[in-house]
């Protein structure tokens, strides 16, 4: 009878492994979860085998490509979603083939299935001037309008990801002539942001309104909270984008075509210091990035650098004259006219 190991090692990997040795991130962890409970929603529906009944050797090339495509086909996911899949599975095959050694030809093959391709979109990103409209929709004399625009302005300012301004707290902030933030990343990578002098303005206002005494020493308070004094979620803070989205649209001074995200912040921001000069490995440190090719997207999204640049290449090669204009040629015209008559 085929032993049901698979149980344990899913445990081993996902309570001990991710986080301990591997220092993943809580939401890395969620996201690797949601996989495992996918296939196994998967087995039990497709195979007719039950989770407590679930062995390594269940575990084959061709069941992980049918879960695969059942993804994709069956749920109506996204390439990149079956791709994300791909990867948490290689992840748990590396840790546990050598704990099975006897099944390592068949993990080897699972090894060796490839993502897939799928076309990448381009990077959706705010111009300057949209903002600019955007950050002035709050209502800054009202307690939550003040929140929303300082959130909203340290979100763009600091390029941070939505988790990071989440967890940002009081004692994370460094409010004097040069100020900066500090912003707790993946992986648990931190980094100093500096943000500007109006930005940190707008901090000291908010902080100065939004004091609470809960119980919690002034620097372990966090920075964001939500009506009832607690921690924003990522819901609330798009809500709130959500919301001054809305009406900007409404007052007809925004006018977009894709939707405006947390992270099309970062995006924006990100565009706006390439198109300000900056170079990308400063942007690249900025961002947290670990190598320059997650920060080329940029350069490839950022349209406008490359019209200047263009324009300036060519601008002493091309013709500069007009052409003239051959209706003004009778005896051409006519000629014309005749070929019309025959």
């Amino acid at each position: 009878m085929t032993k049901a190991d698979f149980p344990y090692y899913l445990t081993k990997f996902l309570g001990t492994y991710l986080h301990g040795e591997k220092n993943f991130s809580r939401h890395t962890i969620q996201s690797y979860s949601v996989t495992f409970k996918l296939l196994l929603s998967f087995l039990e529906q497709t195979k007719k085998i039950s989770p407590e009944r679930l062995s390594m050797e269940d575990l084959t090339h061709d069941t992980i490509v049918d879960f695969l495509n059942w993804i994709e086909f069956t749920r109506n996911c996204t390439v990149s979603t079956r791709n994300q899949r791909l990867v948490a599975i290689h992840s748990f095959i590396r840790f546990v083939q050598k704990q099975v050694p006897e099944n390592v030809f068949e993990f080897q093959k699972i090894l060796n299935i490839p993502d897939k391709k799928c076309v990448k979109t381009v990077v959706p990103f705010l111009t300057g001037e949209e903002m600019k409209i955007l950050l002035s929709m709050p209502d800054p004399s009202a307690g939550k309008g003040l929140r929303d625009m300082v959130l909203m302005s340290v979100l763009y300012d600091s390029a941070a990801r939505v988790q990071e301004i989440i967890d940002l707290k009081v004692k994370d902030l460094r409010l004097d002539k040069l100020a900066v933030i500090t912003l707790h990343g993946k992986g648990q990578k931190i980094r100093c942001v500096p943000i500007t002098e109006k930005t940190k303005n707008l901090l000291e206002s908010h902080l100065r309104y939004s004091r609470s005494n809960n119980g919690v020493s002034s620097g372990e308070q966090y920075v964001f909270l939500n009506q009832k004094k607690q921690q924003l979620t990522r819901w609330g803070i798009s809500y709130i984008i959500k919301k001054y989205v809305g009406l900007a649209s409404l007052c007809g001074q925004l006018n977009v075509r894709f939707s405006i995200t947390p992270h099309v912040f970062r995006h924006s921001k990100s565009v706006h210091l390439l198109q300000s000069g900056v170079n990308l490995i400063y942007i690249r440190d900025f961002l947290g990035h670990s190598d320059c090719s997650s920060t080329q997207i940029y350069a490839k999204a950022d349209t406008e650098t490359r019209r200047k640049a263009l324009e300036a290449a060519y601008v002493d090669i091309l013709p500069t004259t007009e052409l003239p204009d051959w209706s003004d040629d009778k005896k051409l015209m006519d000629f014309l006219i005749s070929l019309g008559r025959q």
